[in-house]
């Protein structure tokens, strides 16, 4: 999904729909609480694997945003898998600008129910991100992931990720100020889309010309010619 400062281009169905969005932050927030382990300028970045790896790959995502879940789905495990050896960190930079252009509020509901995930350990957050898209509906349009009460039920499936602390935090929408706190210093940074995958600052591809996942195999081979 490509995001603008000003518009994005939105692909639904056989056509292609162009959203405005506003970005920056509004006057009369509520104060955001910032999950525990939330990392980067004012928690708005989410870190997984050890903190002293020596290699960084940033990845920008939507929850709602398809191409991400293609990604996600088919390349995710790589990164995981090389995060638990030690060989990398993974700095989550989450976006939610499909909720202007599509309507509905999924992208920030989903993303405040990760930051109460986040709140209890950065392992609940990348278990729950990963059962998120794997459930994402087939249609961006449909907006599954602005009712809590499903989030609540996915959660079921990260083992015991539903305390009562999570639940109360999904329900009241606690994490839903800091929200827009990321969602700012995504628009602040120089990505224009989602998924966005740098690997020590130098971008990689990971969706092809055929609006796929590249395959593994390409994939390993640019994660071995950028890490350190």
């Amino acid at each position: 999904m490509v995001a603008g400062a000003v518009a994005v281009a939105l692909v639904a169905g056989s056509g292609v729909a162009w959203a405005v969005v506003a970005n920056g932050a509004r006057d009369g927030e509520t104060a955001a609480v910032v999950p525990a382990h939330a990392s980067g300028p004012d928690g708005t970045v989410i870190s997984y694997g050890k903190a002293d790896a020596p290699n960084t790959v940033a990845v920008y995502e939507d929850m709602r945003c398809p191409f991400c879940e293609k990604f996600e789905t088919a390349l995710g495990p790589t990164l995981t898998a090389l995060a638990d050896q030690g060989k990398l960190k993974i700095d989550f930079h989450m976006a939610a600008f499909l909720d202007k252009g599509l309507g509905g509020k999924g992208s920030k509901t989903a993303l405040a129910a990760l930051g109460a995930a986040l709140n209890e350990s950065p392992q609940k957050f990348k278990q729950y991100h990963d059962v998120l898209y794997r459930a994402q509906p087939k249609q961006e349009t449909t907006d599954t992931y602005g009712s809590t009460a499903t989030l609540l039920e996915l959660a079921d499936k990260v083992d015991g990720l539903r305390t009562p602390e999570f639940n109360k935090a999904v329900k009241e929408g606690t994490y839903l100020p800091w929200t827009q706190q990321v969602a700012d210093a995504f628009y602040k940074s120089d990505v224009t889309g989602t998924p966005t995958v740098k690997v020590n600052g130098t971008r990689i591809n990971v969706i092809g010309p055929d609006r796929e996942a590249i395959p593994v195999a390409d994939f390993t081979a640019q994660l071995d010619a950028a890490l350190k």
